[in-house]
């Protein structure tokens, strides 16, 4: 089944995140939400990362006839029973990246199970057929924030095999690790196999 016109529209408005899947998904090209619908926000009501992915993908799907690519991603910690999960970005009542650090770093005061991963899980619906894929990237979260690169836990977050946090990694090392690219490669296999 040949991808006409080779375009995906993508569930976010997100530089950061439309520039990664641009360098992944080369040969298509890769559009934001915005230039299909005003104000895009849908109500992420899911219970999990993969429910979420799959209500932005199909909310975008009413106004687009391009196949749609949607993801949603965030951190779980272990010892916290998978916190702060779904809720990673609206984790603390400020909602932002330095209060959510925090809120994480207290919640694991006197826990030594310091393990924790980033899920990231893509939807693609091209036509009827839905396709979903998730990646991950394991490691453990340290004591105090390092780093200045990265958004989010990056700066708390060391990746498996590894001795720096993602904030202190170069965008690029941090970019070949990260749970996004690898549910994308998942996702770009699946539309190479398709584009036949």
């Amino acid at each position: 089944m040949p991808l006409e016109n080779r375009v995906i529209v993508v569930a976010t408005n997100n530089e950061h995140k439309l520039r990664e899947i641009r360098e992944i998904l080369i040969g298509f090209e890769i559009l934001p939400a915005k230039e299909f619908v005003k104000d895009f926000k849908p109500n992420e009501a899911g219970n999990s990362f993969c429910e979420n992915a799959l209500i932005k993908a199909r909310a975008l799907k009413k106004y687009v006839d391009y196949p749609v690519l949607a993801d949603d991603s965030g951190l779980e910690v272990f010892s916290l029973n998978g916190e702060p999960g779904i809720y990673s970005s609206r984790y603390s009542a400020e909602g932002t990246d330095r209060a959510n650090v925090e809120k994480l770093l207290n919640r694991l005061k006197g826990k030594k199970d310091r393990s924790a991963r980033f899920v990231c899980c893509m939807v693609l619906i091209v036509g009827e057929r839905v396709i979903q894929k998730e990646g991950y990237v394991h490691g453990r979260i340290i004591y105090a924030p390092r780093g200045n690169n990265g958004f989010g836990y990056d700066p708390v977050f060391i990746p498996d095999g590894f001795e720096l946090t993602f904030a202190e990694m170069e965008p690029s090392l941090k970019n070949k690790l990260s749970h996004r690219r690898k549910a994308l490669e998942k996702i770009k296999a699946e539309l190479e196999a398709m584009d036949v």
